[in-house]
This record gives structure tokens, sequence and C-alpha cells, in this order.
């Protein structure tokens, strides 16, 4: 199924492509969602005007976005974990948690569908994107340390204050 995709669609494209979907993705998700129209030749002679809109709405949340993602470049959280002598985690730490800890850190609500991160499972200091906007992904640091033992950051940089993983409570 050929669509013409009327909003930026995450990993798909941006508004104004024309991209051959999966008939069930299309039919099932990106057309009653209001992301797309189906690839007609009427809907085709639209598409220098669903680029420009889309363009300038685009500029709009990058514009809103851009002192938040100046806040987030400096951002460093450490997170307590229990772990074994291999430095393997007894669990993770997820995206939920880095959203959360983020969000309390920063004062903005951050969703963990924003935070491209596997799941953390070691010990050590790890580059994690939060996805703002399309353009926007500003990079943190995320520090998962031993329980009991002291982190030292650079002095530039504050701490986040100790989020404990979720069945890590002792």
């Amino acid at each position: 199924m050929k669509v013409l995709l009327i909003k930026d669609v995450y990993k798909l494209g941006r508004a104004g492509d024309v991209k051959r979907v999966a008939d069930g993705y299309g039919r099932n998700y990106l057309l009653p969602q209001g992301l797309a129209v189906l690839a007609t030749p009427g809907a085709l002679k639209q598409v220098e005007a669903i680029r420009a809109r889309a363009a300038a709405q685009r500029a709009e949340q990058n514009k809103e976005m851009s002192g938040l993602a100046d806040l987030l470049k400096n951002v460093v959280l450490t997170f307590p974990a229990r772990a074994g002598e291999t430095g393997k985690l007894y669990g993770s730490i997820t995206t939920a948690m880095i959203a959360e800890a983020l969000s309390k850190k920063v004062g903005a609500t951050i969703s963990r569908h924003q935070i491209e991160a596997e799941p953390i499972r070691n010990l050590g200091e790890f580059r994690v994107l939060v996805r703002l906007t399309v353009d926007l992904i500003p990079e943190i640091r995320v520090i998962v340390h031993r329980e009991g033992e002291v982190v030292e950051l650079p002095s530039t940089e504050t701490p986040a204050e100790d989020v404990v993983a979720e069945g890590d409570q002792a």
C-alpha cells in the first residue's frame, strides 16, 4: 500500500513523503490515526503544501524545546544498584526509571518512549539519547554504580538524587 504521510512518523518518514507500507500497518494504524492518506493522484498534488506546513510546525516545536534540550545536555543521572562480582546487575535500569528520574531532575515531563536506550544491565557509565522532537535529540549520561559506593563526578556537574531501582529496596 502506498501512503502519503501527513505528519512525521518516527522510524518511517517525514510529512510529505510517499512510502510503501504493509497493508495492515497502513489500514489499521496510519490511516485511522490521521498520520497518512492513500497516495492517490489528487493527494499527491498536495505534497508541497503538506511539506511546508510540517516544516513550519517542526521549526516551532524545535524552538519551544531548545531550552529543554540545553538543560538536558549537562544532565548526569546516577542509579545505585545491586550487582554481582562481574558487574552484572540483579535486574536492570529501564527507560521508565530513567524517564522518571529525568523528569524529577529537570522539572519537565519526559516519557519513557522518548528515551532511546536498551535496559541497562551492567555497572558503568552510559550515554542515553532523549528524543524531544524529530531533529532535537540531546544526550545525557547515566551512571550505574554499586549500592553503597560513592560516585565521583566532575566538579561542574551536580549529581542527581540517587534513585533506588525497583525491587532493590532493602
